[in-house]
C-alpha cells in the first residue's frame, strides 16, 4: 500500500468520525446559548423596573414595551433553544437584540476592541461573541439532536401502505 492510499485512508476515516458528531457543535450551542438567554430573561423578568429604567437610560424607545418583549423572548427563547424548537426563529430575534446592545449598552467597548484601542479584545465583548454563535445557529440550523429535526422528519416520512389505504376508501 502506497502512503498516498494510506493519507486517502485516513481521511476518509476522519471525514466519517467528524460527520459522526457533527451533532454535538449545534447542540451544545443551543444548550450553552439556550441556558444563558433563559437566565438574563429570568433576571430582567424579576428585576423588571430596573431593566425598564436600564433601557430608558440607553435611550430606546419605548422602554417599557422593549423591557417586556426582550425579557420574555430571552426567557422562553432560551428554553426554545436548549430543546431545539424554532431554532431559527429564535436565534434570529435573539441576534437582533445582540445588535442593539452592541449599538448602545456596549457601543464604547465594542468600537474599542474593534479598533484595537480598549483593553478588552473583540471575543471579550459578550454580545459580540453571542451574535456570532446565534448567526450561526440561523444559518446551520439546530442539528439532529432537536425537536425541529424531529418535525422534519415526522413531517417528510412517507405515509404508510395502511394510512394511504384507508385514505383512498374514504369517499371524496
Amino acid at each position: 500500500m502506497s502512503s498516498i492510499d494510506s493519507v486517502r485512508r485516513g481521511r476518509a476515516l476522519a471525514l466519517k468520525l467528524a460527520a459522526a458528531l457533527a451533532f454535538i457543535a449545534p447542540l451544545l450551542t443551543r444548550l450553552l446559548m439556550g441556558q444563558a438567554f433563559h437566565q438574563t430573561g429570568a433576571g430582567k423578568i424579576e428585576n423588571f423596573a430596573n431593566t425598564v429604567s436600564f433601557f430608558s437610560e440607553l435611550g430606546i424607545p419605548f422602554p417599557e414595551a422593549n423591557a417586556f418583549f426582550v425579557s420574555r423572548l430571552e426567557f422562553w427563547g432560551g428554553i426554545l433553544l436548549v430543546v431545539g424548537l424554532a431554532t431559527r426563529l429564535v436565534a434570529a430575534g435573539l441576534a437582533s437584540t445582540m445588535v442593539v446592545a452592541l449599538a448602545t449598552a456596549d457601543r464604547a467597548t465594542f468600537l474599542d476592541a474593534l479598533r484595537g484601542t480598549g483593553d478588552a479584545g473583540l471575543t471579550d465583548v459578550v454580545p459580540l461573541v453571542y451574535l456570532l454563535f446565534l448567526g450561526w445557529l440561523v444559518l446551520c440550523g439546530p442539528g439532529a439532536l432537536s425537536l425541529d429535526a424531529l418535525v422534519v422528519r415526522r413531517l417528510e416520512r412517507p405515509p404508510s401502505r395502511q394510512r394511504v389505504a384507508e385514505g383512498a376508501e374514504q369517499p371524496a
